[in-house]
């Protein structure tokens, strides 16, 4: 059975209409999807959506699940940043669910959010201007927001949870499997197990920049043993990435003993084999 929870459209960063979306969810064999555009955040960005546009996406949602009745489950969310004291799922409980995701680290060399999932060259420079270049301390914050995020403000899915390795490929920062950095993921999946979110098993490092899932093998299978329930999501930009690297996904999440994937259907989220 195929579902995706994580996709993005033209209301933010996404190509096509949500009727887009929903069918190429069709002609890709999807059982349910799930809308996630990037929240609004109160403050100018590249790839949010605008505040005064929400009001429309929750009622062509809201159509679309009408229209498309019978055919496929469609379910309202987005893909909302964890920001402390700014923004978070809690801002969102209209939602039938949200991918809460951690996409800034304290504030840039200009006294802006850091992106921390923008281009690498200015990542890079703001992690030599404030840090020194130290990443373990970017790192650990970035843990630990997402800590804090899983403690207050819960999500039902926890999105591209290790997104913080992708600079790795620009520069080499850290090794995964460098004690600090597993107490950094062992800390957080405990926090994680404890709260009962989901992970997805995110496929668009794989797909656009051919690097590993997010998260890393070894994380998933950490996940196992913790008994950490898991989605699969594309984190889809355009209708043909609806399913992009799905069979790597199944095949990573069997290889690490997962035998169930935890999908929203007939609006309930519950286990269905793999």
């Amino acid at each position: 059975m195929l579902t995706n929870y994580h996709s993005h459209s033209h209301y933010c960063d996404g190509k096509g209409s949500l009727e887009e979306q929903v069918q190429g969810a069709l002609a890709q064999g999807l059982r349910a999807f799930g809308f996630s555009s990037h929240c609004p955040v109160p403050f100018e960005n590249k790839w949010s959506m605008k505040a005064e546009r929400l009001g429309d996406y929750l009622a062509e949602t809201k159509a679309l699940k009408v229209k498309y009745e019978g055919q496929i489950e469609l379910y309202t969310g987005l893909e909302v940043d964890f920001i402390p004291e700014m923004v978070g799922p809690k801002d969102f409980s209209m939602l039938d669910y949200c991918v809460g995701s951690v996409h800034y680290v304290g504030l840039n060399q200009f006294g802006q959010p850091w992106e921390i999932d923008g281009s690498s060259v200015e990542f890079l420079e703001c992690l030599d201007t404030l840090y020194g270049g130290d990443i373990r301390v970017v790192i650990q914050k970035y843990y630990g927001i997402i800590r804090q995020m899983i403690e207050t403000d819960p999500p039902q899915i926890m999105g591209h949870l290790d997104k913080i390795k992708m600079h790795n490929a620009a520069r080499s920062l850290f090794d995964e499997l460098e004690s600090w950095y597993i107490a950094e993921v062992e800390q957080t999946l405990q926090t994680i197990a404890k709260a009962g979110t989901i992970v997805e098993i995110n496929t668009r490092g794989n797909y656009k920049r051919s690097l590993d899932l997010y998260p890393s093998t070894w994380i998933i299978k950490r996940m196992r043993e913790l008994q950490i329930p898991i989605c699969i999501n594309s984190d889809s930009h355009r209708p043909e990435e609806i399913t992009a690297s799905f069979p790597l996904a199944f095949d990573t999440a069997r290889a690490a003993g997962y035998d169930a994937v935890r999908v929203l259907l007939e609006g309930k989220w519950q286990d269905v084999a793999i």
